[in-house]
């Protein structure tokens, strides 16, 4: 006589995955991907970290792979629209652009905003990388391509793989944080034929004279260090030396 009720299986095949007898699992895989009931934590656990930090690798890297030689110029965003460092930023783009580079910055006001607007009303490629912060402050309007990040490590990497040299204007923390990554990689080797010029030396002197009399002098850096970068007031010759040697 044949049962009318079905037997339950007693194997279990999950993919590569074989289960049997009591570890058998009485939902499917699609059911539980499916299932919005449940808590939510995981998506603040480390492994879902890992998938977050990967995306926006692979979303930097499909945005500006076409993108050409280019640039990053970084500068305070607290400089005001009306002041001489605003203006020698729009100036800057505009030559970078003359030069045949597109311009990078931060994405943010002020200096950023000042390189960005200057690339794009010279006809240039004007790129914004933003970050995600607790006070928000968005892509300046002159920013053609936009890419806001979560994390600092992939938005630095973005800067430098994607740049063939710095230009470094008068800035704050997030600035000096800039400059001091590109000169410690330059300076490991890390990467090559990275120029890095620094722009007003009313404003970077004191730091330059820092690392001569005190890191340099104590043997925390080899007097070599400081051949790392250059420096000038001179936006023309700020253009030259980024693009000379990185073209």
């Amino acid at each position: 006589m044949v049962s009318s009720e079905r037997e339950e299986p007693w194997e279990q095949r999950l993919g590569p995955v074989v289960r049997r007898r009591g570890q058998r699992q009485t939902s499917t895989t699609d059911q539980r991907l499916l299932d919005t009931t449940g808590p939510s934590d995981w998506v603040h656990q480390d492994p879902w970290r890992v998938m977050r930090i990967q995306a926006e690798f692979v979303e930097g890297f499909g945005a500006l792979a076409e993108l050409g030689p280019a640039v990053s110029v970084f500068g305070s965003a607290r400089t005001s629209p009306d002041s001489p460092e605003y203006e020698a930023g729009e100036r800057l783009g505009r030559g970078l652009v003359e030069a045949g580079f597109a311009v990078i910055t931060g994405g943010g006001p002020g200096a950023m905003e000042a390189a960005n607007k200057g690339a794009l009303e010279a006809g240039g490629t004007s790129v914004g990388l933003g970050i995600e912060l607790p006070f928000e402050q968005g892509l300046n309007r002159y920013v053609d391509i936009g890419i806001n990040f979560r994390y600092f490590f992939v938005r630095k990497t973005m800067f430098v793989k994607y740049a063939r040299g710095f230009v470094v204007l008068p800035g704050g923390m997030g600035t000096l944080d800039e400059l001091f990554e590109a000169l410690t990689l330059v300076q490991t080797r890390k990467v090559t034929r990275f120029p890095i010029v620094l722009v007003g030396t009313a404003y970077w002197q004191g730091l330059i004279d820092w690392l001569r009399d005190s890191v340099v002098a104590t043997g925390k850096a080899s007097s070599r260090d400081l051949e790392l970068f250059q420096l000038t007031d001179d936006l023309a010759e700020a253009v030259t030396l980024v693009t000379k040697e990185a073209g």
